[in-house]
């Protein structure tokens, strides 16, 4: 059974940084490529970052490029986003995704609060 679960998330002061993790298990990590995605309440889930499944190629939405680093370990089937310099337009809550012959994965979530 597919697990995906995300730590990290609180409440942080503007310009401050935060590292979300989400710890896989289920099916084979180190084969699949792994995303971030976030969302607010009333908007629609955006994408956030991603990486392949070995960590070569990594891409990240305009808004959080040169701020966040998207990274894995494949070795503990982790992954894990690095946010710096955060802004309060970052608040929101955070999931880990991965899809896999046509089906999404999502874990349930970890909620970011930046605000002074």
């Amino acid at each position: 059974q597919v697990h995906l679960v995300e730590s990290g998330g609180g409440l942080v002061q503007p310009g401050g940084s935060l590292r979300l993790s989400c710890v896989a298990s289920g099916f084979t990590f180190s084969s699949t490529g792994m995303n971030w995605y976030r969302q607010a309440p009333g908007k629609e889930r955006e994408f956030v970052a991603s990486i392949f499944s070995r960590g070569d190629r990594r891409n990240y939405a305009d808004s959080v490029k040169g701020r966040f680093t998207i990274s894995r370990d494949n070795a503990k089937n982790t992954m894990s986003l690095q946010m710096n310099s955060l802004k309060s337009e970052d608040t929101d809550m955070y999931f880990c995704h991965f899809q896999l012959e046509a089906i999404d994965y999502w874990g349930p979530g970890t909620q970011v609060i930046v605000s002074s």
